[in-house]
């Protein structure tokens, strides 16, 4: 009788859930970051475009600094990198509690604080993304990139928007002091993962060469290129109607403080269900599917949350969105892990998120004008029609993309 050897299930390692933990513990800080940052804007101005001022520098450095990001992340340590910029993360907020502390934090104090935090996420984002292939099988990137998604929801959403909306009530500087420290937290714990430098090419390029060949790289695969402008029409739209959330919650829907990040936690909620749900529903839905169907979401969440009669139905919209959101991350970000060669993933994400992610601060910007000329509902009615016209534009594109024999997501350029 022949015994066949069981082949033992792959797993994900140690390096993986200390990646993880790391993620949990500063996202935590974010969330409450995230609630208090505007809540201290609204205390010194109530004019929409001031407000979101604050919010497009926050993402501005995804359009100024993506590429050199990227051309870092493939060429020096990644975990060095990412422990890095999670301290100078927390040296930045820490500056900004001192300031709040001494009544000295102004509207231009936070738009600072907010480019200085977004710059050292660029750097730390692109690098968590590369490294993840090399701590996890391919067959469990799926799962790998659900598990991260909910640990950052978690925190980013649903522990640290209350946390810090109660910390902001009870004293304005409490919830800036939290996010150092969970950054100092994060940057700890980085320090023991093993380290993983990009590939040693001959003759070492320059940064120039090789963020061109990144963009090379994307620019000849059809799928995530297009994939790469819906995003950033997406992002675009929904930093229309973040931008002057506050506002729409404290003045529109009459939300407390304290409401206000729980109203934030909602989203989370869709978020943390969608980072346990999706990965199944992801496969079973096929690539094409799983890419169309949050763009029909997106577009209706936009427009309900433009007529949402009080913050309850808002709630609700702000889950389905979370939840759609989540089911996006993880189909488009295993897909650029499994697609793009090892050696170009921090280019070709950095190229990948300049394009999904730089036209955020624009979004902000004009979803602050736009409240202020047509009132703090309008931005969401104009995000959610720029949402479903961009995806009927796009479907015909990605059904040409996707159609093919194999394995459409993995066609190489």
């Amino acid at each position: 009788m022949t015994q066949t050897a069981t082949r033992p299930a792959a797993r994900l390692g140690r390096n993986y859930w200390r990646l993880w933990w790391a993620n949990a513990v500063s996202s935590t800080g974010d969330g409450a970051f995230a609630a208090a940052l505007p809540l201290l804007a609204v205390t010194i101005t109530r004019d929409p475009r001031l407000v979101s001022v604050v919010t497009a520098a926050t993402y501005l450095p995804w359009l100024l600094l993506s590429l050199p990001a990227g051309a870092l992340v493939d060429r020096y340590d990644r975990r060095t990198l990412m422990a890095s910029a999670q301290a100078v993360q927390a040296a930045v907020v820490t500056a900004v509690t001192i300031l709040v502390l001494t009544r000295q934090a102004g509207i231009e104090v936070l738009a600072a604080a907010g480019f200085g935090v977004g710059s050292a996420e660029v750097i730390f984002s692109n690098a968590a993304q590369s490294v993840l292939p090399a701590l996890v099988p391919p067959e469990l990137l799926p799962k790998a990139n659900g598990s991260q998604q909910v640990s950052l929801t978690v925190g980013e959403s649903f522990l640290g928007p209350p946390a810090g909306s109660l910390l902001f009530a009870a004293a304005a500087a409490l919830p800036f002091g939290l996010d150092a420290v969970s950054f100092a937290g994060s940057a700890a714990l980085l320090a023991g993962l093993p380290r993983h430098r990009g590939r040693r090419e001959t003759g070492r390029p320059g940064i120039r060469a090789q963020i061109a060949e990144g963009m090379r790289w994307l620019a000849r695969h059809r799928l995530l290129r297009v994939v790469a402008v819906l995003l950033g029409i997406y992002n675009f739209a929904n930093q229309m109607g973040q931008a002057v959330l506050v506002l729409l919650a404290t003045e529109t829907l009459h939300v407390s403080a304290r409401g206000f990040g729980l109203l934030l936690a909602a989203s989370a909620v869709g978020s943390v269900v969608g980072g346990l749900v999706n990965p199944v529903l992801s496969r079973r839905l096929g690539l094409l599917p799983a890419l169309v169907l949050p763009a029909v979401a997106f577009a209706a969440a936009f427009v309900g949350l433009g007529f949402a009669p009080d913050a309850v139905v808002a709630a609700a919209l702000l889950a389905l969105q979370g939840f759609f959101v989540t089911l996006w991350n993880i189909v488009t970000v295993s897909l650029r892990q499994r697609t793009v060669p090892a050696h170009l993933l921090g280019r070709v994400n950095s190229v990948y998120r300049m394009l999904g992610w730089g036209l955020m601060p624009a979004g902000a910007l004009a979803g602050g004008f736009v409240a202020h000329a047509a009132g703090l509902r309008a931005p969401y009615i104009v995000a959610g029609l720029l949402c479903a016209l961009s995806s009927c534009v796009a479907l015909p594109l990605l059904l040409a993309a996707t159609r093919g024999a194999g394995d459409p997501d993995l066609q190489q350029p």
